[in-house]
């Protein structure tokens, strides 16, 4: 397939609500979550939205690596479509993202803890489920892409934002909120 183009923050794409995906079996979009799974490959992120790659769609794909994993138990790449996100408590905690439109630079975000994940495979399975810990921040980071959100734009505290290098140099402990 193809690595695809990553947008960058200013681009108006990452700032605009992705349409809905209304029929899920065309090869349009069989290549596009082919072309973004090779993408996300190359890029060793953890998760890619339609967005990101100037596709104003509701989609992204996500996995996690057994060494981000709170289990220590990988979860495999998988796509969804037209994903909502509810949570299931009011607890957050404040965590560290990159993200692959914003490179070089990661912050302390706020998330929920516990989340209910819905929308559809690719082959129009019907996605149901509760995801916890490092896999719940990773698909509200995704879905707040399909909703024109960046993760500064959820920032309570910008002390806890900067460039990768720097960060890793001073490390500083995450308050607890």
């Amino acid at each position: 397939m193809a690595i695809l183009k990553i947008a960058r923050m200013g681009h108006p794409v990452l700032l605009a609500r992705a349409a809905e995906v209304g029929d899920l079996t065309t090869p349009v979009l069989a290549r596009l979550l082919a072309d973004m799974a090779d993408t996300l490959a190359d890029s060793g992120g953890v998760g890619l939205a339609a967005p990101q790659v100037f596709v104003s769609q509701r989609v992204f794909l996500f996995h996690v690596p057994a060494s981000r994993s709170d289990t220590g138990v990988a979860l495999p790449r998988r796509a969804v479509i037209n994903p909502v996100v509810e949570p299931l408590s009011g607890e957050k905690v404040l965590g560290w993202e990159g993200c692959l439109s914003l490179p070089g630079l990661r912050a302390a975000v706020p998330r929920f803890t516990h989340i209910r994940l819905t929308g559809f495979t690719p082959d129009g399975s019907r996605v149901d489920e509760e995801l916890t810990g490092f896999a719940a921040r990773v698909a509200q980071h995704e879905t707040d892409h399909l909703d024109g959100i960046l993760y500064p734009m959820r920032m309570e505290d910008f002390r806890y934002f900067g460039y990768n290098e720097e960060l890793e140099r001073n490390p500083a402990p995450l308050p607890e909120i």
